[in-house]
């Protein structure tokens, strides 16, 4: 599948940042990937406004269904900060946000919070989105990078401090490495896509990464930066550089992407279709329609590429004010709907499987 890289993604994520009503039903042009999804399907419309925050990773799969949502519905206001995973959550908690989209689910003690503020029901998780994440890098002379769990926890844990180091040339034996000093990228806000990035980390390379998973940063060492597009803009400008993001972001940015190591022994390049067996792999462990995905980032499926995160919308499953529950419906039925999912490929994401997507489906006109 080759990727519409650019105009696109540049003008949603310059939406998304100014706003994501700003690209709303004053344009009645359908963007580029939003033909499947702008005039084939039935949706449910209503009017009114809708805020909502949280990850960076979806923003521009957000921009795109609030693109074609206010295309066909007149009368909508919808806005998504891209505030980060975290943020996110404590706006949900903190009544400011009608949902929150999260790369993590609620910790055990943001549970009882969030299910507070819906009355009769509780906070659900419902995945939406499926965000490969890329290990971008900037090295001159360097193309066709390779690196196995075990090494990419080393360069980010700071143990490996030069391009040529020999752990780097164990994975790329036929690549001149410079002796370059090795500058690691992180996100400096809290972030889901830390949290899946360190999970991976720690679920594939113990011996070598001792930190563990959380939504901060932990390491020692390194740039921080906000939000995957302040990542990618960091690596793209620094020789020498290598950070971890929403593969959207590393498209858009024109960076060079690793190939990963995966459980099956092989080096996998960052496709749609290699991350998406990835997550057919994925099990379910929330309750009814409460969909909290289990990944395995040692997955032994042939092909697939293992890092990748699940963005969830944390929504309340009863207990929406009567004036939002319609449009949070309209909104997220057509975000789950097939039209919707299928035009975000061109975005930079991975549809959700269908075994997956339909429960989403379900989930979402149960809301009440």
């Amino acid at each position: 599948m080759k990727l519409q890289r650019y105009g696109t993604i540049a003008c949603l994520a310059l939406a998304a940042t100014l706003g994501l009503s700003a690209c709303g039903s004053d344009n009645n042009e359908p963007a580029s990937g939003a033909s499947a999804s702008g005039s084939a399907a039935a949706v449910d419309c209503a009017t009114g406004t809708l805020n909502a925050q949280g990850s960076s990773a979806q923003k521009n799969a957000m921009a795109e269904w609030i693109k074609a949502y206010q295309q066909k519905c007149q009368g909508t206001t919808i806005n998504y900060e891209a505030s980060g995973s975290g943020a996110g959550i404590q706006a949900f908690i903190a009544g400011t946000a009608d949902f929150a989209g999260s790369d993590s689910a609620l910790k055990p003690e943001e549970q009882p919070q969030a299910d507070a503020k819906c009355v009769g029901g509780k906070a659900i998780h419902l995945p939406m989105v499926i965000g490969p994440v890329a290990v971008a890098y900037n090295v001159s002379g360097v193309d066709n990078l390779q690196l196995k769990p075990a090494t990419l926890a080393k360069i980010f844990a700071g143990k490996v401090t030069k391009w040529d180091d020999a752990t780097i040339k164990a994975d790329n034996p036929d690549a001149k490495l410079p002796a370059t000093t090795i500058q690691t990228v992180h996100r400096s806000d809290e972030s889901g896509t830390t949290d899946n990035f360190t999970k991976y980390l720690s679920k594939t390379a113990e011996s070598d990464w001792t930190l563990g998973n959380a939504k901060a940063w932990k390491a020692p060492g390194g740039t921080g930066a906000k939000g995957s597009d302040g990542v990618a803009s960091k690596v793209k400008g620094a020789d020498g550089s290598i950070g971890y993001m929403e593969w959207s972001f590393a498209e858009n940015a024109g960076l060079k992407m690793s190939k990963i190591g995966n459980g099956n022994g092989e080096f996998a390049a960052l496709t749609a279709e290699a991350a998406g067996k990835t997550i057919a792999g994925a099990a379910v462990e929330g309750q009814g329609d409460d969909l909290k995905l289990k990944i395995d980032y040692n997955t032994k499926e042939a092909g697939a590429y293992p890092i990748v995160l699940a963005t969830y919308e944390i929504v309340c499953s009863k207990g929406l004010a009567a004036d939002k529950l319609k449009l949070v419906k309209g909104l997220l039925g057509h975000a789950a709907s097939a039209e919707g999912q299928a035009s975000l490929t061109e975005l930079g994401y991975a549809p959700l499987p269908e075994t997956v997507r339909t429960k989403v489906e379900t989930a979402v006109k149960n809301l009440s």
